[in-house]
């Protein structure tokens, strides 16, 4: 499944004013289980590690949610998003200036894999981004060398326990329900591996979409991407489908984020420069 026209065609939808933007936004926060493991983490390094005004990195910015919910987690600070994709540059530069916060938030294309301002920020953040990149140790090195000391590394990424619902290997190549992956997700010592040699020294990582994590994707996710993926028709019956999974997907989130999981399909890594 290509997951990017997709994307593009929510996007020419919500980008038509702000109010409709900040609702996908919110959207995506509560559909996302992702966004639930990630703004948990930032809410919590907030609280413990960040208590000023910091510079941030939003590494494969997107549609700019999480540079939005950044923005008003850790306020004053400045915040830079880069994507290799300029339509949403463009899309996220205009929504945060017409919303005044184009002082604070900007985006810029950008090549992870040649991506490096040294000693510039406290914080990277970089969601569902590493399994798109073959050359993801030198991006590990150029995230590195972009910190400054004490800075912290955050990352959700597909683990190797079925991540992007991978099911099948063919000559090396990877076949998943997203065909955008050049991967099909980290093991747990395969990506501390990486980063110890990219110069972390304190590493954590744990797993999430455990078993109701993993079901809340399948009806939050999975599903409705197929029926989209069939018929444009289907954007049509989207809302009523997600009116009657909703509140089964939110418990499912919910339970995925309070529990430790000893498997699951994704990764949350956190990484510090010492």
């Amino acid at each position: 499944m290509e997951y990017d026209p997709i994307k593009r065609r929510l996007g020419a939808v919500f980008n038509r004013t702000p109010f409709l933007r900040k609702l996908f936004y919110t959207l995506l926060d509560l559909l996302l289980l992702r966004a639930w493991h990630v703004n948990r983490e930032l809410r919590s390094l907030k609280k413990r590690s960040f208590s000023g005004k910091i510079k941030v990195l939003d590494a494969g910015s997107g549609f700019g949610q999480y540079s939005y919910r950044m923005s008003r987690i850790f306020k004053g600070s400045i915040i830079k998003g880069v994507d290799v994709k300029q339509e949403q540059i463009d899309d996220c530069n205009q929504f945060f200036s017409s919303i005044g916060l184009q002082e604070r938030v900007n985006f810029e294309y950008g090549d992870l894999t040649q991506h490096i301002e040294p000693y510039s920020y406290d914080l990277i953040l970089s969601v569902d981004v590493m399994e798109h990149i073959e050359e993801d140790e030198l991006v590990f090195n150029n995230f590195y060398k972009s910190l400054r000391n004490n800075g912290v590394l955050l990352i959700s990424t597909p683990s190797d326990q079925g991540g992007s619902d991978t099911h099948e290997h063919e000559q090396d190549a990877v076949h998943g329900f997203i065909e955008e992956h050049v991967r099909d997700g980290y093991g747990i010592y395969d990506i501390t591996q990486k980063l110890n040699n990219a110069g972390f020294s304190d590493v954590e990582v744990r797993y999430t979409y455990g078993f109701p994590g993993s079901l809340s994707w399948k009806f939050s996710m999975k599903y409705p991407i197929l029926m989209l993926g069939k018929s444009k028709a289907f954007y049509i019956l989207l809302p009523f489908y997600y009116l009657l999974t909703f509140p089964f997907c939110v418990v499912l989130n919910y339970l995925d984020v309070i529990f430790r999981h000893k498997k699951g399909t994704g990764l949350l890594v956190k990484a510090y420069k010492k």
